[in-house]
């Protein structure tokens, strides 16, 4: 089966193979893709809060 391309390979597959496989299949794969347990919606507004309440801003 060819490896999945995604934005995590194409930016950092050549600089940090490792880190952009951890970030695109542990990461966003098997971790962001549990809705046994929160709902996409859900964790979405978990996440947008976080930031928020962590300052994290965007002008």
């Amino acid at each position: 089966m060819p490896e999945k391309q995604t934005a995590g390979r194409e930016l950092l597959g050549g600089f940090a193979p490792k880190f952009a496989e951890l970030n695109d299949d542990v990461l966003f794969g098997e971790v962001w893709a549990r809705e046994k347990e929160l709902s996409p919606r859900d964790r979405s507004m978990i996440t947008v809060s976080s930031l928020i309440a962590g300052g994290n801003l965007s002008n």
